[in-house]
């Protein structure tokens, strides 16, 4: 198997993934029972070959993929070729290692300027104006 590529520095070596072939589930008819098209893949976080910084996120990550000795583990049987689940599960692997290496921006404050504060204030009281104007007139 060929190296799965994460980055421009990053790669995994293709021996590190274990890709099994098993029977899916579901519908297909006697194709289902004679053919093993899913795939079972597992990756071991903490044998890899990755950098500390891409285990250290991914073992941080709460997903329900990753179990607790730190293999994720990922089944594929969307397709009914062997060769399309395969590729899709490495997408999903890559997608996962990708995701867990992404930072949101950090968010920056603003206050609201002089002028979006007194026209919020000017609206406020249009609008309570309006309001009063449609009130029922008592004679006292």
């Amino acid at each position: 198997m060929e190296n799965l590529i994460i980055s421009n520095t990053v790669t995994i070596p293709g021996q590190e993934i274990v890709l099994v072939p098993i029977r899916a589930q579901g519908a297909g008819g006697q194709n289902v029972n004679k053919v093993s098209s899913a795939i079972h893949l597992r990756f071991d976080i903490n044998q890899s070959s990755l950098p500390p910084f891409y285990k250290e996120r991914l073992l941080a990550l709460k997903d329900s993929r990753i179990s607790d000795e730190g293999i994720i583990i990922i089944k594929a049987q969307q397709f009914r070729s062997q060769q399309k689940n395969k590729d899709n599960a490495l997408a999903r692997l890559l997608s996962l290692i990708k995701s867990a290496t992404f930072t949101p921006k950090s968010r920056k404050q603003t206050r609201p300027s002089r002028n979006a504060k007194s026209k919020r204030t000017d609206n406020k009281k249009k609008r309570g104006k309006l309001k009063n104007m449609r009130r029922k007139v008592t004679n006292d």
